[in-house]
């Protein structure tokens, strides 16, 4: 398999981080190894946003010691903005978003698969359907089904999940991309439902989710702004239409 040879890699994997010197190390050195099965050559891109720890730092050095790595830093704490960064500087035909607790290659693989053998643009990796795994406290997936209901009501949302792992066809999705207006918490869910009105081709699979340590953000604090940027939301994904 070639990794980081000075190629446009065949796959990018785009990991916003945030404060995760705990597990960052050892989470991309677990996904390097993961990923030798696979036959194709790809870049790994942390997209750091924010931090206050040693997670800039520890990112310096997984690229300088290894090829496939690109460390992206846009100094706030921003994630759908680190999200859209990294996809934005992703140089690979297919992109991956993923987790830096996750790293879900089997999620890869199946995913992967439908872009290669369908005419499938975009998976989307769902915590609520039929044969999902959700292992996180009661509090979040409580949470993820209030907030899929609101895109439902709100924006007419027809899917089950817009927050989980996605990989797209970069070509096909980039200008999506572009014409997304919001960022933090609601990036990932207006490119998904752009995709979804723009005809682009959406299959959700189910995947299983068993986090290796509490989220970041406090779920409670994050309330207030979800509601008002779901409102935007809204009124965004009507704009900019082709």
């Amino acid at each position: 398999m070639s990794e980081g040879n000075g190629n446009v890699p065949d796959v990018s994997i785009v990991i916003p981080v945030y404060n995760e010197e705990g597990i960052l190390r050892g989470s991309v050195l677990e996904l390097r190894e993961k990923m030798r099965p696979f036959g194709f050559s790809y870049e790994i891109l942390l997209c750091e946003n924010g931090s206050r720890d040693r997670t800039v730092e520890i990112g310096k050095e997984l690229e300088s010691e290894h090829p496939m790595v690109r460390l992206i830093s846009i100094g706030q704490p921003n994630y759908g903005l680190a999200l859209k960064t990294g996809i934005l500087e992703a140089r690979g035909r297919i992109v991956i978003c993923d987790e830096i607790d996750l790293c879900d290659t089997q999620f890869y693989a199946r995913a992967l698969a439908l872009l290669d053998r369908t005419d499938t643009d975009l998976v989307v990796g769902s915590k609520t359907m039929v044969g999902s795994n959700d292992q996180r406290p009661m509090a979040r997936r409580l949470g993820t089904k209030v907030y899929n209901g609101l895109l439902r009501a709100i924006c007419q949302f027809h899917g089950t999940d817009t927050h989980g792992l996605k990989a797209f066809k970069r070509e096909v999705l980039l200008d999506t991309v572009k014409r997304c207006m919001l960022d933090r918490d609601v990036f990932a869910s207006e490119f998904v439902i752009r995709a979804h009105r723009e005809k682009k081709k959406v299959v959700e699979i189910p995947f299983a989710v068993h986090e290796k340590r509490p989220p970041s953000i406090n779920l409670i604090k994050r309330v207030p702004h979800v509601l008002m940027s779901v409102a935007r939301l809204a009124v965004s994904v009507r704009q900019n239409q082709d």
